[in-house]
């Protein structure tokens, strides 16, 4: 009990309170500068300063979504801004990674209210019966030699990802989905680029075809003779 009375120790327990406050208060005016940065951005639809933004997100991202509410942007701005962000963070090591270790996620809400396919362990196995634009698409994407999933949900594609282990992989569907796969894949080690739908819901939504195959040819070296990549898409 000395110990914890002797000026050895207030002195250790001051200079910890000292750091942490120190630390603290950093991250506080990082964070504000960060959502700043973020604001302008979004307003001006481009990114300033990303070398600083870029890993500032990701190391403050919590505080910096607080601070961004604070200057009055609302939750579905901000959730497109960190898919964009994250998309242009991961945009480099997706394009260098073997089309052969990419993988498609497509949410099962894309397909026809009349879809003949049935659910299998590895999800929906597209008849491609033209009721709707799944169908062509997955041929597309197939063609250049993607493993493609209609699935679900997040615990099939943890599913597949254990089973085929993919290095990357291109998720589609609503905002929260799209933002809650990037993460996932960050955890998981994958890198991960994200498509957000054009028309949300439950039933026969609308994916953004034309942004999928943008994504999908990341990396990819075109023919010499022209081909048509992106239509028909829809």
């Amino acid at each position: 009990m000395a110990f914890f009375d002797s000026g050895i120790w207030v002195g250790l327990m001051t200079l910890i309170g000292e750091v942490t406050f120190f630390l603290i208060l950093g991250m506080l005016l990082a964070a504000v500068a960060l959502a700043i940065i973020a604001s302008a951005s979004i307003t001006r639809g481009k990114f300033y300063l990303p070398r600083i933004l870029i890993p500032g997100m990701v190391l403050l991202e919590g505080l910096v979504k607080a601070f961004c509410k604070l200057l009055g942007l609302d939750d579905k701005d901000l959730i497109t801004f960190f898919i964009t962000l994250r998309n242009t963070m991961n945009s480099k090591v997706f394009a260098e990674t073997p089309v052969e270790q990419r993988a498609v996620f497509l949410p099962q809400c894309l397909r026809s209210a009349q879809c003949p396919a049935h659910l299998t362990p590895e999800g929906l196995k597209c008849r491609n019966c033209g009721r709707c634009s799944v169908g062509e698409n997955t041929a597309w994407l197939e063609g250049i030699g993607y493993r493609v999933f209609i699935v679900p949900g997040s615990t099939f594609i943890k599913r597949m990802v254990k089973k085929y282990r993919p290095r990357a992989i291109i998720g589609v569907g609503c905002l929260m989905e799209v933002k809650d796969g990037i993460d996932m894949g960050d955890r998981i080690g994958l890198t991960a680029l994200g498509v957000v739908n054009l028309k949300d819901g439950c039933v026969e939504t609308i994916a953004d075809w034309t942004a999928v195959r943008d994504a999908a040819l990341l990396g990819i070296e075109l023919p010499s003779d022209p081909v048509d990549f992106h239509g028909p898409a829809e």
